[in-house]
């Protein structure tokens, strides 16, 4: 479990994120909504310890997380896998040691066990065989689940992708989708994925947190966003899609 307790983050005397209180359970998929600005992606960072928040705690697993140094950070990074929008893959690398990078740098196997956990997740993505290609080589859908592969090679407690349907196709964001929902319940994992795709919210999402110019503005189940008269999600949930509706035409 992952909790967010009163955090606050600023930038230039701008405020991103103002007193946001949540939790975000095991073996559940916690999606995070809201428009451009709203603070998903700062909450994002605050969270895996790329910025810092300026108030508040962020615990995992009931140990304190924020304001540790990056020293003291490392054991709780080994937990952790991330989905960038666009992949994020290194291009001159392969696939295979794309995937390897992280069990590189945060284990000690051996190649050969390396070796055998890349070819795992790849078969787990359904990309068996792909190793030796380049992300040159590869589709928008491939580069998500080659990312997704390198994000579970240390075997994560806590998985976070961010628009990991974005640039793709309907069809392909549904096997994302589905992909991340399979992984989530089979590995038990504790994932928070950032979307403004509302498809995904109503096929995978456990919970949902809406964010509103950096506050928590409204937080319940997919049930609950359908029956829900709150007027800042309904606007969001019209616009977004409207807008999937006019990307089609």
């Amino acid at each position: 479990m992952i909790e967010l307790k009163n955090i606050s983050k600023s930038f230039n005397g701008r405020t991103i994120l103002e007193n946001v209180s949540s939790s975000f359970e095991k073996g559940h998929i916690n999606l995070v909504i809201g428009g451009s600005g709203s603070g998903k992606t700062v909450m994002m960072k605050c969270m895996v310890g790329l910025v810092d928040v300026d108030e508040g705690d962020i615990l995992y697993d009931e140990k304190l997380f924020s304001g540790l140094s990056r020293k003291e950070r490392t054991p709780f990074r080994q937990e952790i896998g991330m989905v960038f929008q666009g992949g994020a893959l290194f291009d001159s690398l392969t696939v295979e040691q794309n995937v390897m990078f992280p069990l590189n740098m945060f284990t000690r196997m051996s190649i050969e066990e390396k070796k055998d956990r890349v070819n795992f997740c790849l078969k787990r993505v359904n990309l068996a065989n792909s190793n030796q290609l380049t992300p040159s080589e590869l589709s928008g859908g491939m580069k998500k689940r080659v990312a997704i592969a390198r994000a579970i090679a240390p075997n994560p407690s806590f998985l976070f992708c961010d628009e990991p349907n974005s640039g793709l196709d309907p069809q392909t964001s549904i096997v994302i989708d589905n992909l991340i929902k399979e992984i989530t319940e089979e590995f038990n994992i504790t994932t928070i994925v950032n979307t403004h795709d509302m498809n995904s919210v109503l096929e995978i999402g456990d919970k949902i947190l809406f964010l509103y110019k950096g506050k928590k503005w409204w937080e319940g189940t997919v049930d609950d966003i359908l029956r829900t008269d709150n007027k800042e999600i309904n606007e969001f949930i019209f616009a977004s899609k409207l807008a999937k509706a006019i990307k089609k035409v």
